[in-house]
């Protein structure tokens, strides 16, 4: 079965008030491409689940966001999106801010089907205070432990970025940390992967130094080839942060940032207005 779709087939199986899920982590291996198709379309009031980066920020500013779960916001080594902050100290979305680990937390409830899972992240923090929604859960056995019962983040669509992927579905991330992203596969009804290399399954299973099976392909539904579709993010070890590019997004306008890189140009457009392949491909891996 053949499961390749374009951006824009991706894009328009949203509808206003879904729910969905964005993998990748701050600056890396975000979905970015697809980010930027988002904002090309009519989809809005959404709601979005992330560990956010310059995603959180674009479809802030842009007015898509009707509500936000996340455990941060942040592009890495800057540590603050402006265009995240502005809009959020406008008001202009709900919040549900979490710990980091409930969030992961949530996801695996919806990825195993379960209405919550009892975890002691966010006990005795404003995590607590700050959301009323949250509930907390006594522990039916000897020791009666109260613990937070964080709910299953159950998504209606996910997108994330490997770094190879098949036609049939079944990708891979080669870089050290997969952070979260099969999690958001699982958690959803839909699940699509943008992907830098576009392989055959067999060279799929014998890629060196392959590390992680991102999700078999019966989780998900389809599957673009998008060569660099990570940048300004990082892809590692194909491509690290394009720090730059992610200095100036954070210290422009959004409007002319957006008329620049957004509006009216495809992927292969994009590509080229930010110095073209050769320069992202030699982009170098972070070290910490």
């Amino acid at each position: 079965m053949d499961k390749s779709m374009t951006l824009a087939e991706m894009v328009a199986t949203l509808e206003d008030g879904m729910t969905i899920g964005i993998g990748g982590w701050g600056a890396r291996r975000k979905p970015m491409a697809l980010v930027r198709e988002i904002l090309r379309s009519d989809v809005k009031d959404l709601t979005v689940v992330s560990y956010g980066g310059q995603d959180i920020g674009l479809l802030a500013a842009s007015g898509k966001l009707k509500k936000l779960v996340f455990g941060f916001v942040s592009l890495d080594m800057i540590p603050l999106d402006n265009h995240y902050r502005s809009a959020r100290q406008a008001g202009s979305f709900e919040t549900l801010e979490i710990d980091e680990g409930m969030l992961q937390w949530g996801l695996r409830a919806a990825a195993m089907r379960l209405p919550f899972l009892p975890t002691r992240a966010g006990l005795g923090t404003d995590v607590e205070t700050l959301n009323g929604e949250l509930r907390t859960v006594t522990s039916p056995y000897d020791d009666g432990e109260v613990l937070v019962a964080m709910p299953a983040l159950t998504l209606d669509a996910a997108f994330v970025h490997a770094n190879a992927a098949d036609r049939l579905g079944n990708a891979i991330v080669t870089a050290p940390d997969p952070f979260f992203d099969e999690w958001f596969c699982r958690a959803a009804d839909k699940a699509f992967v943008t992907c830098d290399r576009l392989v055959s399954t067999a060279e799929l299973g014998g890629m060196p130094g392959m590390r992680h099976h991102l999700v078999e392909r019966s989780c998900v539904t389809g599957v673009a080839h998008v060569p660099f579709g990570a940048h300004p993010t990082s892809s590692g070890p194909d491509y690290g942060f394009d720090l730059k590019h992610l200095k100036d997004y954070n210290e422009a306008g959004f409007g002319d940032w957006r008329a620049r890189f957004v509006d009216g140009i495809d992927h292969d457009a994009y590509l080229a207005a930010v110095g073209g392949p050769e320069k992202i491909a030699a982009l170098p891996l972070p070290v910490f």
